[in-house]
C-alpha cells in the first residue's frame, strides 16, 4: 500500500499500459482519475476498480478538457500527486495508413501527422501545464512523460511520432524538471523499446532477445513515482532491452 492517500491522473487509461498502471496504482492504495476518450470502456473499467477510480472523458488534444480532468481529480480526491501521460500512438497505425498506400513521407496527408503531433507531444505538454498549477500549490508532485525508443532512433516513415517523442524525452522533461524543482515537483520520462502490447513487437530486435512485458514498464514507473526515487528528476530512462545500445549496420 505504498501509494495510500496518493492521487494519480492517468491519460490513455481505458486500455494498454494506462489501464495497467491505474490497476497497479489503485491496488497499492492510491486513487486514480482515469482519462480517455473511450467513455464506454472507461466507465466499465472504473466501476470494476471501485470508488478510488474516477472515469473522466478527456481528449488530450483539447486543453479545456485536460483542465476539466485536472479539476475533476481535485474535486473528487483533493489533490494530484502523480500525472502519467500514457495517451499516444503512431498516427499511421491509428488511422490504418499502410506503407503500401503511402510509401513516401511527403505523400502522407498532413492531417495524419497533425494528429500524431497533437496527441504525442501537445497532449503531454497540456497535462504538464494544467497540473503544474495544482502541484505548485501543493509544493509536491511527479510528472511522468512517456517517450519511445523511436524518439532516439528516428524513423523514415512515422516521422511525427519520432519527433514528438524526442521532444518529450529531452526538451519537455528537462524543462519541466528545471521549473518544477523550486516547487518540489519532479519530472521523469520513461522510454520503452518493444513492448508486448500488440502483435509484431517481438519482431523488433533487442540485446536481451525479446520484447518487454507491459508489467515491466509499469514496475519501473511505480518505482519512479515512489519516495525511493526522490533523487531522480529531469531524466529520460530507457527500458528497451538494450536496443538503443545495439550496433546497427546499414544494409
Amino acid at each position: 500500500m505504498q501509494f495510500e492517500g496518493k492521487v494519480a491522473v492517468v491519460s490513455g487509461a481505458a486500455s494498454g499500459m494506462g489501464l495497467l498502471f491505474s490497476q497497479n496504482f489503485i491496488r497499492e492504495g492510491g486513487s486514480a482519475a482515469m482519462c480517455d476518450v473511450n467513455d464506454e470502456a472507461l466507465k466499465a473499467l472504473a466501476e470494476e476498480l471501485g470508488e478510488r477510480a474516477l472515469p473522466v472523458h478527456c481528449d488530450v488534444r483539447d486543453y479545456a478538457q485536460v483542465c476539466a480532468a485536472r479539476d475533476a481529480a481535485v474535486e473528487k480526491f483533493g489533490r494530484i500527486d502523480v500525472v502519467c501521460n500514457f495517451a499516444g500512438g503512431n498516427a499511421a497505425r491509428v488511422f490504418g495508413v499502410s506503407r503500401t498506400e503511402y510509401p513516401e513521407f511527403p505523400d502522407v496527408p498532413i492531417e495524419i501527422f497533425d494528429w500524431g503531433l497533437d496527441v504525442n507531444l501537445k497532449g503531454q505538454f497540456y497535462f504538464a501545464h494544467a497540473v503544474m498549477k495544482q502541484m505548485r500549490a501543493q509544493q509536491s508532485g511527479v510528472i511522468v512523460n512517456i517517450g519511445s525508443i523511436t524518439g532516439a532512433e528516428g524513423t523514415a516513415y512515422g516521422m511525427e511520432y519520432a519527433a514528438a517523442k524526442a521532444g518529450v524525452m529531452y526538451g519537455l522533461t528537462k524543462s519541466l524538471a528545471q521549473y518544477g524543482a523550486k516547487h518540489g515537483v519532479r519530472c521523469v520520462c520513461v522510454s520503452p523499446g518493444p513492448v508486448m502490447t500488440r502483435p509484431g513487437m517481438d519482431n523488433m530486435k533487442t540485446l536481451v532477445g525479446r520484447a518487454a512485458e507491459p508489467q515491466e514498464i509499469i514496475d519501473l514507473i511505480l518505482y519512479l513515482i515512489s519516495d525511493k526515487a526522490a533523487f531522480i528528476t529531469g531524466e529520460n530512462i530507457m527500458i528497451d532491452g538494450g536496443r538503443n545500445a545495439m550496433v546497427r549496420k546499414n544494409k
